[in-house]
């Protein structure tokens, strides 16, 4: 009975010690994967991976750190003008993070580029770029883990909040400073500045209601078309369809769209204003009656044309809207 009783004990010692011979082994793999993950970030904000450093570092356990991977293809002959521009912002993004004081080494920011690991792309079924995913520190990637990029754009800002939302950690942006902006209001200022100079001792023309009329019109087509969104979603210019090389410069859906879509939709709006105007003009304007039958027939043309291709994108992008005009 006694010998029983020591036997039980022995192998019950000898699981403990393996147990523990595994969690130190575990420890230790860990420490080193956070330590070479911590490396790589002190050297670039943002890691280089291959499908091996992927399997390594991302996939196989253990981990206890986040990981926000750009899957992305930057080669030139790949033709992703948008994933230069996402690449950018996600820099952006990273920079701000491993320079900030509230840097852990809980989060850290990875690219894969389809030139260097196109397994990776295979091992997740993905096929198009840029791509955004979250692998948390426990668990598998959910739905919520990819960052719907169609609908919030790739605006640093906007990745942000996705990453707070899907690891706890705020990220306060801080973009490098850009001189463009006020280098051009300065010279536009200089350059209305020296008009006004010139023209010093005969200044009617800042009293002219045309002048005005045009400065306010462009404004009101330029805030109408979207382009204050695009300023605060960041999206891009258009999409590229991966499989058959399509490139669609209207969004499908009415949640969202690209910047090519508000400059189509500013020149629409630009010309069913100018049909108006011709019809107006045409109306009241002094000319021979064959010049004014002449606006009005292109401003009739011009109203009717381009409103119908304006409804023909809305009925596009909001699905089942029942009303059309001269083209579906």
């Amino acid at each position: 009975m006694f010998g029983k009783l020591l036997l039980s004990c022995f192998i019950l010692f000898i699981f403990h010690q393996d147990h523990v011979d595994a969690q130190k082994k575990k420890e230790t793999l860990l420490s080193e994967k956070v330590t070479q993950m911590m490396d790589w970030t002190s050297k670039r904000s943002v890691i280089k991976m291959n499908g091996d450093k992927f399997r390594r570092f991302v996939k196989a356990p253990p981990r206890n750190y986040s990981v926000i991977i750009m899957f992305t293809a930057l080669q030139p002959q790949r033709q992703c003008g948008i994933c230069r521009q996402a690449d950018e912002e996600f820099q952006v993004l990273a920079n701000s993070w491993r320079y900030s004081s509230a840097f852990t080494n809980k989060v850290f920011f990875a690219s894969v580029d389809f030139d260097e690991g196109s397994d990776v792309f295979q091992m997740l079924n993905m096929n198009s770029a840029p791509t955004f995913l979250h692998f948390p520190a426990k668990g598998k990637p959910r739905k919520s883990d990819t960052h719907e990029l169609q609908v919030k754009g790739f605006a640093a800002e906007q990745l942000a909040r996705w990453v707070a939302d899907r690891t706890g950690v705020q990220i306060r942006v801080i973009r490098p400073p850009n001189y463009a902006g006020p280098l051009l209001l300065g010279f536009l200022l200089a350059v209305i500045g020296g008009l006004a100079y010139l023209r010093r001792n005969n200044l009617e023309f800042l009293f002219n209601s045309n002048v005005w009329a045009f400065s306010a019109l462009c404004f009101v087509l330029f805030m109408t078309s979207g382009q204050m969104w695009n300023h605060i979603r960041g999206p891009p210019y258009a999409h590229k369809n991966p499989n058959t090389g399509q490139i669609s410069y209207i969004h499908g859906s009415s949640q969202a769209q690209f910047v090519a879509e508000t400059h189509i939709i500013l020149l629409f709006n630009a010309a069913v204003t100018m049909g108006i105007v011709l019809l107006c003009e045409a109306a009241h304007s002094d000319m021979d009656i064959g010049k004014r039958k002449l606006m009005c027939v292109a401003g009739i043309v011009l109203v009717m044309l381009f409103f119908s291709w304006l409804l023909s994108i809305f009925r596009a992008k909001y699905q089942g809207y029942p009303y059309s005009f001269l083209m579906s």
